[in-house]
C-alpha cells in the first residue's frame, strides 16, 4: 500500500497552478479517489500551517 509520495506543485506559464502526484500514489487501490479522469476537488489550508487539504468538491443537490 502506498499512502505517500513526493509530488509536485507546479505553476504553469499562463499562471495557473498543478498539482502533481505519483503514479504510484494515484493508482494505489487505497486511494480515496476513484474517477477515471478527472473530479472537482476542493483545496484548503490554515493559517501559519503547511498543509493543504484535498478533498472531493460534492455540489449540492438541486431543489
Amino acid at each position: 500500500m502506498v499512502n505517500e509520495g513526493r509530488g509536485r506543485l507546479f505553476r504553469r506559464k499562463d499562471g495557473k497552478y498543478l498539482v502533481y502526484l505519483p503514479k504510484d500514489l494515484a493508482e494505489d487501490s487505497m486511494f480515496p479517489f476513484k474517477e477515471a479522469e478527472s473530479i472537482f476537488v476542493k483545496v484548503s489550508f490554515k493559517l501559519g500551517d503547511k498543509k493543504l487539504f484535498v478533498e472531493k468538491w460534492e455540489q449540492p443537490e438541486p431543489e
